[in-house]
């Protein structure tokens, strides 16, 4: 048997939410700057849509003014696609991370902060990131919140846990409070917030085909592949079509967003596939599966979206929050008038923190 063998035995042997090993690491909220906390890497196990146990990434953040009082699970907007450059840990270690100053605010309230890399992002596991693929993103949250009550030393093994994410970070949010109860009863998960939430990826498509955000759509398509094989993107891609999907695959959010602006004007999914994946009775089942709204959270929850949301359309959110509710969920929908997908962002973390004062 070889050594990667006996590896992958060892770890279905333990489960997910195994810390795997930590290490100190260097955490800034802009450059020069250090953010108000004592940060460590960690390596952890966690499950993949289909239910595989890889190893992924991530850091853990635990503040040095205040005592902790809370553990919360921080699952980032959109980070782009590039293995190491992408990486919450990688822009964190040069203080370019562009939800740090929210970091720093939880810090000096007394959060503590497992954050997730994602599957794909932060090691060199050759893995491509699945982007906005609930199924891995929910969770890889949960399982780097189990390990980061693991760390020694760190005092968060008793601490009450919150979840809370934005955009693409929303997603992975929502997806980890429906999935807890089932995925990781033990976890003492007290309140959630989910804003900017991509509930419903086929309404994301509907409204973005034609948008100035419509090259969001190939990441869609991208962490698609990635998270299920059998979707097989490669069989709708056009020569065009198969030359920006490698190109976008090592782009950060940033590069991925300059060049989407310059593809705009004469990119869109209709003109990179043949035919259009969308349309496929196969990858419709999959996206079928990342929908949202199944099953309630078990704690009370804090969704929010902004009307003038250039990606998430404002429907979607609010037909989750119905659908949480019919399940019995205990759900505060606020919706930003006269906001857009970035200004929504920074009035939810306000919010959530207020929500999470609340519950703690």
């Amino acid at each position: 048997m070889t050594r990667r063998s006996v590896e992958s035995v060892t770890v279905a042997a333990q489960g997910s939410g195994r810390l795997v090993a930590h290490a100190p690491a260097r955490a800034l909220v802009v450059p020069g700057v250090g953010l108000s906390a004592r940060a460590f890497s960690i390596r952890y196990t966690t499950t993949t849509a289909l239910g595989e146990l890889i190893e992924t990434t991530g850091t853990v953040l635990v503040p040095t003014r205040c005592p902790a009082r809370l553990l919360v699970g921080h699952a980032v907007g959109n980070q782009g696609l590039a293995p190491r450059a992408a990486a919450v840990s990688t822009l964190l270690r040069y203080g370019v991370e562009y939800e740090a100053l929210a970091f720093e605010n939880a810090l000096r309230h007394g959060f503590a902060l497992a954050i997730p890399n994602y599957p794909g992002l932060g090691d060199d596991s050759g893995t491509v990131h699945p982007s906005v693929i609930g199924r891995s993103l929910g969770p890889a949250v949960l399982d780097c919140i189990t390990a980061a009550r693991q760390l020694p030393d760190a005092g968060l093994d008793e601490l009450p846990v919150v979840v809370e994410g934005y955009s693409e970070g929303g997603c992975a949010a929502a997806w980890a409070l429906e999935l807890q109860p089932a995925y990781a009863p033990d976890l003492p998960v007290i309140a959630g917030a989910a804003g900017g939430v991509p509930a419903d990826l086929m309404a994301v498509y509907e409204a973005n085909k034609r948008g100035i955000a419509s090259f969001m759509l190939l990441y869609v398509l991208i962490g698609l592949d990635s998270a299920y094989p059998d979707v097989d993107m490669e069989r709708f891609l056009t020569r065009r079509g198969t030359r920006l999907v490698r190109l976008f695959r090592r782009t950060t959010i940033v590069t991925g967003l300059a060049l989407g602006l310059v593809t705009t004007a004469w990119m869109n999914i209709g003109s990179i596939t043949e035919p259009l994946p969308f349309d496929d009775s196969a990858v419709r089942a999959r996206i079928d599966e990342n929908r949202l709204g199944t099953h309630a959270p078990a704690v009370p929850t804090l969704l929010a979206v902004a009307t003038r949301d250039q990606v998430i359309p404002v429907p979607q959110t609010v037909a989750l929050a119905e659908q949480w509710r019919a399940a019995g969920g205990e759900v505060d929908l606020r919706v930003y008038k006269s906001a857009e997908h970035l200004v929504g962002g920074i009035r939810f973390y306000r919010d959530a923190m207020r929500h999470f004062e609340a519950v703690v």
